[in-house]
């Protein structure tokens, strides 16, 4: 499964429960306490994992993926990101952008994350702090 399709999945059946998700327009679901993952989530959680080879994705670099309409499958990204994410791994870096083509991702390398995404357009004027090295695949 790709990244692309698990957003897709993503809008229409909530992962917590498995029915369909309620239509959210400004962004805030109010819930009465937390909901039990399902078998639904564990399977998906695994299909991700395995599709990533092991890279997850936090909440926030979900999100911005959707907003920014960043397509992982497209130049093999996604693979190029694992190979980029190895490279900081064997150099010993903890936190590290990784450049590929036009989109950078900011990982957490020891905890095997991307914490957040930038495309082209968004590149501009921007400082990353807080990282100790720089992939550019």
């Amino acid at each position: 499964m790709q990244i692309s399709e698990y957003l897709r999945l993503r809008n229409q059946i909530s992962v917590t429960t498995g029915k369909t998700a309620p239509n959210i327009s400004d962004g805030n679901l109010t819930s009465i306490g937390k909901p039990q993952e399902s078998p639904f989530a564990d399977i998906l959680k695994e299909e991700i994992y395995k599709q990533t080879g092991g890279v997850e994705f936090s909440k926030h670099a979900i999100a911005r993926l959707d907003q920014r309409e960043i397509d992982l499958s497209e130049g093999h990204k996604l693979e190029r990101l694992n190979k980029g994410v190895e490279l900081a791994q064997q150099k010993g870096s903890e936190e590290t952008l990784v450049l590929v083509d036009s989109t950078a991702f900011v990982v957490s390398v020891k905890n095997n994350r991307v914490i957040t995404m930038l495309s082209n357009e968004d590149l501009e004027g921007n400082v990353f702090t807080n990282i100790d090295s720089t992939v550019i695949i």
